[in-house]
């Protein structure tokens, strides 16, 4: 089964404690987590939290498992972003970060920046970060849509296209994000699920940069790979700096009291309320409540036609209404089709620092331009007194909701 990461979970580096694990990369591991966190990985074999400070790399290698080859695994195995065919012969000699991510998943997100911050710092040091993009909705198989959210996000290191799953099963992964480090020797030697912990994972590709360049022969392999790859060392965003801020912004996740809520049922079950409930494959004239009645919190409600898809609920009507009332800092909507939203909270437009950066403008409107996540409402800081109420206007048949996500 695959699942998002909903908060900070757990860091593997490599070490001296022995311990199980759901992976295929068996080993010894040292473990570090935030002991402020609590545990909110969908899985319930996840491995006992440890908590240490120092980072030590094993010189036993016999325990670790060679790194699946890419040729091997994914039918995309030329980036989509112009570098040359990929393979972990070509990158043997090299560190490799193997990032599994989608690009709808804010989970995900949140990681971009310090990737790319990574690759600027790394590259040219012996790192080279492949990212193997592996869709959770249908319309993220789609390479023009991702190349689009490369640009978007301002990402240059190398991504593979993974829409059969074949990578991801090859690592036997499970998780949106997850990041695998691949030392010189095509070894798997770190495993990370989730967010955070990004100076701990930083310094694990420092340790293992430092023990590839301590090997006088890996010079010779740095001259061969020069022209193979060129790295463009930007760290900002191509589109915008509140991109970047807002996925920067600190999370505290003990204070989102909202979880994910799935419009479809692909996942896990619908958490549409309407008493007409979710009928997979009918369209469906819903009526909401109230809004000051029987709204329950962290519940999705629905006004006008919906046809409900395996994946999302796509409107029929020319108008609709989405409303919930939730508490967290930040509002995400992964949307697609065609139309428009204007968004009100707490029975008014958005002021402007409320505003979501898809939602920058006069009447706290968001245009569907791809399929993707669209950020509507950006608090400064966590609500703790209760729970906000959210009103969604949409405009436009063919109109397609998938997922709330909270921040």
């Amino acid at each position: 089964m695959k699942h998002r990461v909903i908060a900070l979970t757990v860091v593997i580096v490599v070490g001296v404690l022995t311990i199980g694990y759901l992976t295929s990369f068996p080993g010894t591991f040292f473990i570090k987590a935030d002991a402020n966190s609590e545990e909110k990985i969908f899985s319930k074999n996840m491995p006992s939290i440890q908590y240490i400070d120092e980072i030590r790399i094993s010189d036993n290698k016999s325990q670790f498992k060679i790194a699946p080859e890419f040729e091997k695994s994914g039918e995309s195995i030329k980036p989509l972003n112009n570098y040359p065919p990929l393979t972990m012969g070509i990158l043997k000699g090299k560190v490799v970060l193997v990032n599994f991510w989608t690009y709808s998943c804010i989970n995900v997100l949140r990681t971009i920046p310090h990737l790319i911050d990574w690759n600027t710092k790394y590259a040219d040091k012996g790192l080279v970060i492949v990212g193997v993009h592996t869709p959770e909705f249908e319309f993220e198989k789609n390479s023009e849509y991702v190349k689009t959210s490369l640009q978007k996000y301002g990402i240059k290191y190398p991504v593979i296209q993974d829409n059969n799953y074949k990578i991801w099963n090859a690592y036997g992964n499970n998780y949106w994000p997850r990041m695998y480090l691949v030392d010189d020797k095509g070894l798997v030697r770190y495993d990370r699920v989730g967010e955070g912990e990004y100076n701990q994972t930083e310094k694990v590709i420092q340790s293992l940069l430092a023990e590839r360049n301590s090997d006088k022969g890996i010079k010779n392999m740095d001259d061969i790979n020069t022209t193979t790859f060129s790295y463009e060392n930007k760290s900002h965003f191509n589109s915008t700096k509140n991109i970047r801020n807002f996925l920067e912004q600190p999370v505290d996740f003990s204070k989102i009291k909202t979880p994910e809520l799935y419009f479809g049922n692909q996942g896990s079950n619908s958490a549409v309320g309407n008493s007409e409930g979710f009928q997979p494959e009918q369209t469906v004239t819903y009526t909401a409540p109230s809004i000051n009645s029987s709204i329950i919190p962290n519940t999705i409600y629905l006004e006008g036609k919906w046809k409900n898809n395996h994946d999302n609920l796509e409107l029929q009507s020319d108008t609709g209404r989405i409303i919930l009332n939730y508490s967290a800092k930040s509002v995400n909507l992964v949307a697609g089709g065609r139309g428009q939203g204007i968004v009100y909270e707490d029975n008014s437009l958005l002021p402007n620092n409320y505003k979501g950066v898809d939602t920058k403008n006069n009447n706290s409107q968001f245009v569907i331009d791809y399929p993707r996540l669209y950020n509507i409402v950006n608090h400064q800081s966590y609500y703790d007194d209760g729970f906000h109420s959210l009103v969604i206007d949409v405009k436009g048949k063919g109109f397609q909701a998938y997922v709330f996500t909270f921040g």
